[in-house]
């Protein structure tokens, strides 16, 4: 169980820097990123950072 902290944390590192990262690149005015195809990658690497901590968390709460 130990093993899994670093981990954790390390996910929620990517997670705050991407969400900053896309937060500053969207253009609200027009509703559109800066750099299209980096945002892609941006929010793939996003989502499954956050699902990991999602299913870390519930992990967690279930006492496995």
């Amino acid at each position: 169980m130990e093993n899994k902290k670093p981990i954790t944390f390390i996910f929620w590192v990517i997670a705050i820097i991407l969400g900053v990262t896309l937060y500053k690149q969207f253009d609200f005015q027009n509703l559109k990123f800066e750099k299209p195809a980096l945002a892609v990658v941006y929010i793939i690497v996003f989502v499954f950072s956050v699902f990991v901590l999602i299913k870390n968390f519930k992990k967690k709460r279930s006492g496995k």
